[in-house]
């Protein structure tokens, strides 16, 4: 393979990889703040030894996330090192913001979180949980910053230095909140909602199937189908909205997700099909006007085709319409799992359900797949650009790096990554197999609760 295969296959394995944890550690850290809320309102002990027991998950994914962090910094001077000096005075600042905004917020509370049980109040330690969920939320933020600047560059200037093109700042707000960051940062972060809760539903499904831990299941279940079912519903909201942005900002990346060959009125959404590519039209089943609608909210709305754009400047249109409706499909079916298990739940007969306890076991998947099948979606539509207008893909590789370099460091980088992920799988299985401390019911130190007469 060329270098740019390379670079391009391993930069999207090891983000990939690392993309597994980030969502699991913001979407648990609601979690875990809403726990522990519970605890301390209503002095149920049961809230507290699901607090626990989740902060030893959530530090473990908080762990690991880390560790997979790292790599890709270094790949932006390696791989992409031209890349990185046209964008890094975007970039610096960005991910600048990241490092004292989210990064040191969070690993700051992080050790109050993980060893203050017994060592501090209980409103200080709330607020060391919260803290930490909020700094999982500003990481989430800044990352979405950086990259949404890729998509649609905003608040900058092309500045030459020594004949080298550099992208500099002229308008740091508007580089924060350009076209697409915030439609971006909801739908990415009731995705990594969706992933937490939908742990948390899973672990407890599995532990009602074998009848274990019944009243921390029942709560902890509970709270869990709340919440899955609240942030895959914004999900659906949120993702509306991006797509409208899509339309408006990146007209052929929407044109690529649908499979539009043809600029048209009263546009087709497309429900389910395949793209033929060699006819340039897809085969399946459409809803004539309804992406019109969606896209402008006019069912007669005219809406850009590929046929706009020049050969060279669309998107992979196959690849990218199959992880977008994968992304759609995922996220209406998690809304009806968790709908169903929510109204199983209310009427008290969700345990007599078995198929539908197996179903929620296997849910935590489907955040998953669907937040790599976005991401991907979002990076592939953008294809040719690595800057939306400014920058080709090819133009921001490094000159030095040869790709039998790049081939040997991606093995290694598969095999390291794979041990990662078996560490990671099987002290997770580890922690659900031990369960929570039945101590854990009675809490100890100053955060005991008080006692009655």
């Amino acid at each position: 393979m060329d270098i740019l295969t390379l670079s391009r296959i391993q930069f999207g394995a090891t983000i990939a990889f690392h993309y597994i944890y980030p969502p699991l550690s913001i979407g648990l850290g609601i979690m875990l703040v809403l726990m522990e809320g519970a605890w301390l309102k209503t002095g149920n002990a049961i809230y507290h030894q699901m607090a626990r027991f989740w902060t030893k998950v959530f530090a473990l994914t908080f762990a690991i996330g880390v560790a997979t962090g790292i790599v890709m910094e270094f790949e932006f001077g390696t791989n992409w090192a031209t890349y990185s000096r046209f964008v890094g005075d975007v970039f610096g600042s960005a991910l600048a913001a990241e490092g004292i905004f989210a990064f040191f917020l969070e690993s700051g509370f992080l050790a109050v979180l993980l060893f203050g049980w017994d060592k501090v109040g209980r409103k200080v330690h709330f607020f060391s949980t919260c803290m930490v969920a909020l700094g999982a939320h500003f990481s989430a933020l800044w990352i979405i910053v950086a990259n949404s600047w890729m998509q649609t560059p905003a608040g900058y200037k092309l500045v030459e230095h020594n004949g080298v093109m550099r992208a500099e700042i002229t308008d740091f707000w508007k580089l924060v909140f350009n076209p697409s960051t915030v439609d971006r940062l909801c739908h990415t972060v009731s995705g990594a909602w969706c992933t937490g809760a939908f742990l948390v539903v899973s672990v407890s499904a599995w532990y009602l199937l074998k009848g274990k831990h019944v009243e921390f299941t029942r709560k902890s279940l509970k709270l869990g189908l709340i919440v899955a079912l609240v942030a895959s519903l914004l999900q659906a909201v949120t993702g509306h909205t991006s797509a409208q942005s899509v339309a408006k900002n990146q007209p052929a990346k929407l044109a690529a997700f649908e499979g539009l060959y043809q600029t048209c009125s009263n546009a087709p959404l497309v429900l389910a099909g395949y793209v033929d590519e060699k006819n340039q039209k897809v085969v399946g089943i459409e809803v004539p006007g309804l992406l019109s609608f969606l896209a402008h909210n006019d069912f007669h709305a005219e809406v850009t085709g590929l046929d706009k754009f020049k050969p060279e400047d669309r998107p992979p249109v196959t690849p990218s319409f199959l992880f977008f409706h994968g992304m759609v499909g995922i996220g209406f079916t998690l809304i009806a799992v968790a709908a169903l298990g929510f109204l199983y739940f209310r009427k008290g007969t969700l345990h007599q359900r078995r198929w539908l306890l197996w179903l929620l076991v296997f849910s935590v998947l489907g955040p998953q797949i669907a937040n790599q099948l976005g991401w991907f979606a979002a990076e592939v539509g953008r294809q040719p650009w690595l800057v939306y207008g400014l920058m080709r893909t090819p133009e921001g590789l490094s000159a030095a790096v040869k790709a039998n370099v790049v081939l040997t460091s991606l093995i290694m980088f598969t095999f390291i990554y794979f041990l990662l992920f078996a560490v990671f799988i099987y002290l997770l299985n580890d922690k659900i197999q031990h369960g929570p401390h039945e101590d854990d019911l009675i809490p100890s130190g100053k955060l005991a609760l008080p006692t009655k007469n």
